[in-house]
C-alpha cells in the first residue's frame, strides 16, 4: 500500500505511539487526522507536525462516546479526503495502580471496554462502508502482549485486547477485500506504561518513534501480510 497522499486517521493521537506513528505516517507523506480528547496537547501535536512540513489536522474526540463515532468519521473525511487506512490506537488501563480482577469496578472495567473494544468497534462500522465500496483500505488495531499472556492486575485491559484481536480476525474474514491486522507494539517509553509500571527501567523500553517506523513499514507491505494477522513490531523484517 502506498502511503502517499492516503487518508489516515489515527485515535489517540497527541502523545506516545499515536503522535509518534502520525508523525511518522505524514512524513511518508499521508495526509493525517489526529483524534484525541484533549484539545490543547492535540492542537500542539498538530503544529509540530505541520512544523516538520507534514498534512495533519486535529479532531478533538473521546473515542469512547457513541454520539462522536459519526462526527469522528465525517470530519475526517471532509479533511483528509477518503479514509484509506484507520489506526485504532486510543486505550485504556482503566483505574491505576492496576488491580486484580476481582477487586476492579464493574463500571471500571465498562469503561475500558467502552474505550478498547466497543469505540473502535463503532469507528470502523462508520469507516468500513467507504472502504467496502472503495474496494480497499486497511484497518490497523494496536494490540499488546497481554491480549495472549495472564498477567495478574491486568485483567480488564487483558480482555479488551484479546477482544479486539479476534475481532480483527472475524471482519478480516468478513471482508476479505480490505485488509485488517492486529499489531503489538511491545512494551514503550510511553506515559501509559509508566502509570502502569512506575519502577520500569525506561532504558529497556523502545522509543515510540522506531516502534511507529515499524508499523508504517508493515503498512507499506500490508497487501502481503496474511488478513486478520497479529504481528509483533519488534520481529518485522518485511513480508
Amino acid at each position: 500500500m502506498k502511503l502517499k497522499d492516503q487518508g489516515v486517521l489515527v485515535t489517540g493521537a497527541s502523545k506516545g505511539l499515536g503522535l509518534a506513528l502520525s508523525r511518522e505516517l505524514a512524513s511518508r507523506g499521508a495526509r493525517v487526522a489526529m483524534v484525541a480528547r484533549h484539545e490543547a496537547p492535540l492542537k500542539q501535536a498538530v503544529r509540530r507536525i505541520r512544523d516538520e512540513g507534514g498534512v495533519a489536522h486535529a479532531l478533538v474526540f473521546d473515542v469512547s462516546d457513541k454520539e462522536s463515532t459519526y462526527r469522528i468519521a465525517g470530519a475526517a473525511a471532509e479533511l483528509v479526503g477518503d479514509i484509506e487506512v484507520l489506526v485504532h490506537n486510543a486505550s485504556t488501563l482503566g483505574p491505576v495502580p492496576l488491580r486484580p480482577l476481582i477487586e476492579t469496578d464493574c463500571e471500571d472495567f465498562e469503561q475500558v471496554l467502552l474505550t478498547n473494544v466497543l469505540g473502535p468497534f463503532r469507528l470502523t462500522k462508520a469507516i468500513l462502508g467507504g472502504m467496502l465500496l472503495r474496494g480497499r483500505g486497511a484497518v490497523i488495531q494496536l494490540s499488546s502482549d497481554a491480549a495472549v499472556e495472564a498477567y495478574p492486575t491486568w485483567g480488564a485491559y487483558s480482555a479488551s485486547k484479546a477482544a479486539t484481536d479476534h475481532l480483527t480476525r472475524v471482519l478480516a474474514a468478513e471482508s476479505p477485500a480490505l485488509r485488517f491486522v492486529s499489531i503489538d507494539p511491545g512494551e514503550m517509553d510511553t506515559e501509559m506504561h509508566a502509570a502502569a509500571m512506575p519502577d520500569a527501567d525506561r532504558s529497556t523500553l523502545a522509543r515510540p518513534a522506531d516502534v511507529a517506523s515499524k508499523i508504517a513499514d508493515i503498512l507499506a507491505s500490508i497487501d502481503r501480510v496474511p488478513n486478520g494477522a497479529r504481528l509483533v513490531a519488534s520481529s518485522w523484517s518485511g513480508a
